[in-house]
């Protein structure tokens, strides 16, 4: 199973010299290779390969000497990283590759001849570069990918497989349904509530005071330079604030439980709103189930996404009676065929819950529950609006009981 561990690295003066002249290197053969992509698309109607601009390396060592002085597996390794990034566009996986600039996070890969000891990591052509290796690294090491923030400070992202199988994944035990939200961050099935920390309110004083400095300093001078460091180094701070939670609350959760139900939220379309766009900007939903579903999969567990259109908030989880509708802004409703009095999150992450293990206990996938819940033309799910024919939804009920 493929695994990564980053570590933080410590190169001293020559070594970081050594460093910024590779990044400069893999960065100028990017943006080359990434032009002459674009140029013969624009000529021929046809794209280049990575393989095929990896071929051009030994011409452009001899027009540029200076090519020589970094790992020839680095530059390699650009030019096929190159390929998978346009391949990545075409399969509509990610954006269309832009052009690096020095100015923004740095980064190099070696495929291999990379050697950990204890404290230590050696590079070709770099050498020993001191390192705090917090975690055992036991198995066969395919890439070391070496980065360096906006803040000046270095890490290596080691990649190793350690020879073991995927654990398996048994839908035997605990389940939990997580709601996210602004208020808290997360409401889970069993009752929990999760404040949102609201890290950048936090640093927000000191963020703006840094960047008024920044902008009152002359482009080009150093003490512009200075100035965006400062800036850097509040962004990674309050970086840092929000991975440590993220990673502690995912944690806990995937200890204490065996299936992990989220909604599939979509993320970048309620950016759109701009009353909530900083407030959803600064939670980190997408991390936190990123987290979540890497970290199952490690663990032997089962993560499970419910479509975002499952009427999670307007359905009673007792009778399955569905209110027509239900504004933002009522945090608590009184079911109206039962009786029941309603926590809005707790109700959703319990119907997230129920309805996860519905899908995996079925084996119908992610097919409605309800008949007359049908799939549109784009393959998303319409909502439930009327109760009549709720049958099915009883049925899987009564059996899973």
């Amino acid at each position: 199973m493929l695994k990564v561990v980053k570590v933080r690295l410590y190169p001293d003066v020559i070594q970081q010299q050594s460093l910024a002249q590779a990044f400069g290197c893999c960065r100028w053969l990017w943006n080359y290779c990434l032009s002459l992509m674009n140029q013969t698309y624009k000529e021929t109607g046809k794209g280049l390969s990575g393989y095929e601009v990896k071929k051009l390396i030994p011409q452009l060592k001899k027009e540029h000497d200076w090519l020589a002085l970094t790992y020839s597996q680095c530059l390699q390794q650009v030019c096929l990283n190159l390929g998978v990034a346009f391949n990545n566009f075409f399969e509509k996986r990610a954006k269309y590759p832009n052009f690096k600039s020095k100015h923004n996070k740095q980064s190099i890969q070696y495929p291999q001849n990379v050697r950990i000891a204890d404290n230590y990591l050696t590079f070709p052509k770099i050498g020993d570069v001191s390192a705090i290796i917090h975690r055992p690294i036991e198995g066969k090491v395919k890439t070391v990918t070496i980065s360096k923030n906006c803040s000046n400070q270095y890490f290596a992202a080691i990649l190793f497989d350690d020879g073991k199988d995927k654990p398996y994944c048994s839908t035997d035990g605990k389940a939990i349904g997580i709601d996210l939200g602004l208020t808290h961050f997360a409401i889970t099935s069993d009752g929990s509530k999760f404040d949102n920390p609201r890290i950048l309110n936090k640093h927000e004083k000191n963020l703006l005071l840094k960047q008024q400095q920044l902008s009152r300093k002359k482009k080009g001078s150093n003490n512009r330079i200075k100035s965006r460091n400062k800036v850097a180094r509040v962004h990674r701070k309050i970086t840092n604030c929000r991975e440590d939670f993220l990673h502690k609350l995912s944690r806990r959760i995937v200890n204490e439980n065996q299936v992990i139900v989220v909604e599939n939220l979509n993320v970048k379309g309620m950016m759109q709103n701009h009353c909530l766009a900083k407030s959803i900007q600064q939670v980190g939903w997408g991390m936190f189930c990123t987290m979540l579903k890497y970290k199952a999969e490690m663990s032997g567990k089962i993560y499970q996404e419910v479509d975002r259109f499952f009427p999670s908030s307007k359905t009673c989880h007792l009778c399955l009676n569905q209110v027509s509708s239900l504004p933002l802004d009522v945090r608590t409703w009184t079911c109206e065929h039962c009786k029941t009095k309603h926590d809005r999150d707790i109700n959703a992450s319990i119907n997230l819950r129920d309805e996860g293990l519905r899908i995996l206990t079925s084996g119908t996938g992610d097919k409605a529950c309800r008949p007359d819940v049908s799939r549109s033309n784009r393959g998303r799910k319409k909502s439930t609006t009327t109760l009549s024919v709720g049958q099915e939804a009883y049925t899987v009920r009564e059996a899973s009981v």
